[in-house]
């Protein structure tokens, strides 16, 4: 289904904003006036303006007799801001054409009957994926109370993410470790096990076209159960927050420019579960693992991955002990193999990015509000 030029625009609006509005879901919105954009606005930091009052303010007076495009449907609640729908009838709007209804369980579709009540008319898109796509860490969270996990990595065309000796610079090009790097603007952590930092020391930060860091930067977790956490690591030289995951039988020291947290443990390794809804208490609801293969081997034995971001060059690496992106226990038989759905392949000139959901069944679809 093709979409309206000014839900499109809605929606890369809400791009802008995604990486910098969690709890809440970034969204954007257009006000449309005699066929022309007279204002636009997204989610704002928590605390901040939400999208539609942005765009209501920008507008002023002219918002009156104007359609207003959301990509989510407008909050009827009091929050650290006050309802979206109440500014939508004070300005004068007569129109408001939607993206998707708020999946959250407890607000779901109370947005549209309140504006209709007011003599608003209102269309609802639910064919949008990309306005589906835009909030689906939010709509877990929401309905779950679990982060949004993306499992991301770069390998080559055999399955590898390093030589035999460790090698891994560079598997792919610019082309898809800037992409990369968008990917990390959009989430709110990046996360790594331990081996990862030790080996390959990494910045383990977003970067625009000219290499330096973003002025907004997802946080950092490292999964290190047994307190191995080197404090010349570069990532403390950079900008954003370091997160060192731990358990009781750590012996890490505490440290000026990271945070330690100590959670649950499973035989003294991290209780992957348990971490995630941790971080899910403190705001952190999407989120983006970049190995290594020990790492995401736990994930994915543990059915914690929601979507896998794999970048693919066309090289060939070989080596019996070159090392996987996942790693783990496995499974025993091809029947249980895990199968993406929904899958989407782009080209990144010789190389490509495939993007695909762990969707195991009809109860793990948060797409839809129930």
């Amino acid at each position: 289904m093709k979409l309206n030029k000014y839900m499109v625009r809605a929606i890369e609006l809400g791009q802008r904003a995604k990486g910098s509005t969690s709890p809440n879901p970034p969204v954007g919105a257009v006000i449309v006036k005699n066929e022309r954009i007279i204002s636009e606005g997204w989610t704002n930091p928590p605390g901040g303006e939400h999208a539609e009052a942005m765009a209501i303010r920008l507008a002023g007076e002219n918002a009156n007799n104007s359609t207003l495009y959301s990509t989510l449907e407008p909050c009827n609640h009091q929050g650290r801001t006050g309802p979206c729908t109440d500014a939508i009838i004070m300005s004068g709007i007569k129109r408001v054409c939607i993206g998707i209804k708020d999946p959250n369980p407890l607000v779901i579709g109370g947005g549209v009957p309140y504006l209709e009540k007011a003599g608003i008319q209102v269309f609802v898109d639910n064919a949008s994926e990309d306005a589906k796509n835009l909030i689906e860490a939010f709509t877990k969270y929401s309905k779950t109370g679990m982060p949004f996990v993306t499992a991301k990595f770069a390998m080559s065309l055999d399955g590898k993410i390093a030589t035999r000796t460790g090698d891994s610079k560079w598997i792919t090009s610019d082309n898809s470790r800037q992409l990369a790097h968008e990917y990390r603007r959009q989430s709110d952590a990046l996360v790594v096990g331990i081996n990862t930092v030790m080996n390959d020391n990494p910045q383990l930060t977003a970067r625009g076209p000219d290499g330096e860091p973003l002025p907004v930067q997802p946080s950092r977790v490292v999964v290190d159960s047994k307190g191995r956490f080197p404090a010349s690591a570069r990532m403390l030289k950079e900008p954003g927050d370091t997160i060192i995951a731990t358990t009781k039988f750590s012996s890490i020291q505490p440290m000026d420019k990271a945070k330690i947290l100590v959670s649950k443990e499973i035989n003294g390794l991290l209780n992957m579960e348990s971490l995630l809804l941790e971080l899910a208490e403190m705001g952190i609801i999407n989120i983006m693992v970049e190995g290594g293969g020990t790492l995401l081997g736990a994930l994915f034995d543990a059915h914690l991955v929601d979507k896998v971001l794999a970048f693919i060059a066309p090289v060939i690496i070989g080596g019996r002990t070159a090392i996987s992106p996942v790693e783990g226990l496995g499974i025993d038989n091809m029947r249980s193999a895990l199968r993406l759905k929904q899958v989407k392949i782009e080209p990144l000139g010789d190389e490509i990015v495939l993007i695909g959901y762990c969707i195991e069944d009809s109860n793990t679809n948060y797409d839809e509000p129930q």
